[in-house]
């Protein structure tokens, strides 16, 4: 039986799937956390997968929602659009990292008392963006917290119970 050499070449074609998986260390939430992952993996999907930290959350996986949103060097980003191996030796930090062991956050701790949770999905990325807003500004105004959480899509539509907590809470601040 005579070879037939396009099926040769198809069945080795088919067989090549691209680099594998490489071993990164990310800097997530002050440890250095070693995995594998493949090119293609988003931080978004390393932080979820791999490493269980599951507050990112990922809904458009296009950078237009910022549900995924995490600190990188202190930088809030989008983490569906970056990928894994390109953060280097950049710290991470994520919903999770915020709290101080049991003791919350205190812009979680405002989120609550304002109830600007609904579904909660959007709720790590927009805590992420308000907390960034805070390290920066202790007293920011409703423009400016306005413009912290306008990347943000929230289906439930707690725009104005995240706008309340965050007046609240830079007046607690000043106190």
């Amino acid at each position: 039986m005579k070879e037939d050499p396009q099926e040769n070449e198809k069945s080795a074609t088919a067989s090549i799937l691209g680099p594998g998986a490489v071993p990164i260390v990310l800097w997530v939430n002050g440890e250095a956390r070693t995995l594998l992952v493949e090119p293609r993996t988003t931080l978004a999907e390393a932080l979820r997968g791999p490493l269980g930290l599951t507050g990112t959350k990922i809904a458009c996986n296009q950078g237009a929602c910022s549900a995924c949103s995490v600190w990188l060097d202190d930088l809030v980003v989008a983490s569906c659009s970056i990928l894994a191996i390109e953060v280097g030796e950049r710290r991470v930090t994520t919903i999770e990292g915020l709290a101080a062991g049991e003791r919350l956050h205190p812009v979680q701790e405002a989120f609550i008392a304002h109830d600007a949770v609904q579904c909660g999905f959007c709720t790590p990325g927009m805590v992420m963006s308000c907390a960034a807003l805070l390290a920066g500004n202790p007293h920011p105004g409703e423009a400016e917290i306005r413009t912290a959480i306008s990347g943000h899509l929230c289906r439930c539509g707690t725009y104005p119970h995240v706008i309340q907590a965050m007046l609240a809470l830079a007046e607690a601040e000043g106190d």
